[in-house]
């Protein structure tokens, strides 16, 4: 809840409750750490798809800033997922015209 234009927790029924935004929060957002923790090439974790900076800071960031971090996690993955598709196809194309790469 929103008292005195600051943001207030409160407990209920042993269930930790947020008010932010005038929209209640019933949950902490968890991290989406999934145990991989390997970096790529470019710096993000193999697993959950954040940066660095995104898995040193997940503690402090606000609900606002979490819910950011998800949705770019999600691009990331698209994105190399994406990439991923594109080279299998790529591969299988060559392997039926009978050319392999030259590199």
């Amino acid at each position: 809840m929103v008292l005195n234009g600051r943001n207030i927790e409160g407990v209920r029924a042993g269930v930790k409750l947020k008010y932010m935004n005038n929209q209640l929060e019933i949950f902490e957002i968890p991290s989406p750490c999934i145990g991989v923790c390997e970096v790529n090439n470019k710096g993000f974790c193999k697993g959950c798809f954040r940066s660095r900076d995104e898995r040193l800071h997940w503690l402090q960031l606000s609900s606002e800033q979490k819910r950011e971090v998800i949705r770019l996690c999600q691009s990331r993955r698209t994105r190399v997922m994406r990439a991923r598709q594109e080279a299998l196809e790529q591969q299988s194309r060559s392997e039926l015209t009978g050319q392999g790469s030259l590199f």
